[in-house]
């Protein structure tokens, strides 16, 4: 599948406001453009590198942003239409984002193991979570009552290893529309099995990974913790607009009224306009601000 081109984007009003919330500075204060070390990159992504400073190569943070607001539409979209994200993130420093936002996003997550299979063999899955399902009914109507302490403690540990690694699809009936990705190496699996099923995916790509494999590329730090919230609230928020925009076309329109009882128009009302916005150019320059370095070996 390949994205829209991000040469020309005219945005529409929203979406002004949508790069106004996250502008450049803010990049670069969450160290979103530090890549890896010079000596561990990936040619392919040279398209997206700026630079590089002390061995350090630099991402090119205006393609990062006009990349970011392509995923943005793509992922409202789907959202609009009753599709779902899954978002995967089960590095250290990207579980707690993950969840957060996935949960605020009303999406689903895994953020502690990719099981393998998770997405090509969703039936043997759905086993496990049908099971998760009836330890919390069996919790929920008292039916642990009536057995000894030994097996609630025992029934307690599977429940608690289910929750740990399926709680955040246990709600998921069907695959997911969408499949956003933190640190492609790391979830190389969930990458393959959702390529395999034609679930287009989106992912942060850092200097060191393969963008071929994405359908939907961010350039950005998959490891600063601050670029990371950044960017996975950005794409929850896409989900959020989307999720709105079909409530809103769902519910049900006024009653055609007849030429007799239709509002007189207004010289105000003929005057009304929209206004367009045709780039994406917002002014912004490339600065090396070296403050927020969040791990050693991107430091300058």
């Amino acid at each position: 599948m390949a994205p829209p081109s991000t040469a020309r984007l005219a945005l529409a009003p929203r979406e002004v406001f949508l790069l106004a919330a996250m502008t450049l500075r803010q990049l670069l204060e969450s160290g979103a453009h530090f890549g890896h070390q010079t000596n561990r990159w990936n040619p392919k992504m040279k398209r997206y590198i700026y630079g590089a400073r002390n061995g350090i190569y630099i991402i090119d943070l205006q393609q990062t942003l006009q990349q970011f607001l392509v995923a943005y539409r793509f992922v409202r979209s789907a959202a609009a239409r009753g599709e779902r994200v899954l978002f995967v993130g089960t590095k250290k420093q990207a579980q707690d984002i993950v969840s957060e936002e996935a949960q605020r996003s009303q999406q689903y997550f895994v953020n502690q193991r990719w099981l393998g299979g998770a997405l090509t063999n969703f039936t043997t899955i759905r086993q496990s979570l049908n099971r998760l399902k009836d330890y919390d009914q069996m919790q929920e109507t008292g039916a642990w009552d009536v057995l000894s302490k030994k097996e609630v403690l025992q029934l307690q540990k599977k429940r608690s290893k289910l929750e740990k690694i399926l709680g955040g699809v246990k709600t998921m009936e069907a695959l997911p529309g969408a499949v956003f990705i933190i640190d492609c190496k790391k979830e190389r699996i969930a990458i393959a099995e959702a390529k395999k099923l034609g679930i287009p995916t989106v992912a942060l790509v850092d200097t060191n990974c393969d963008p071929d494999d994405i359908d939907y590329v961010i350039p950005c730090n998959d490891d600063a913790i601050r670029a990371l919230r950044l960017m996975t609230a950005g794409i929850a928020d896409a989900a959020l607009e989307g999720m709105h925009e079909r409530q809103s076309a769902m519910q049900p329109s006024e009653p055609v009224r007849s030429p007799a009882q239709q509002p007189a128009e207004t010289p105000e009302a003929e005057a009304v306009a929209v206004a367009t916005v045709d780039e994406t150019d917002a002014g912004l320059g490339l600065g090396m601000d070296d403050d927020n370095e969040d791990d050693e070996d991107r430091s300058i």
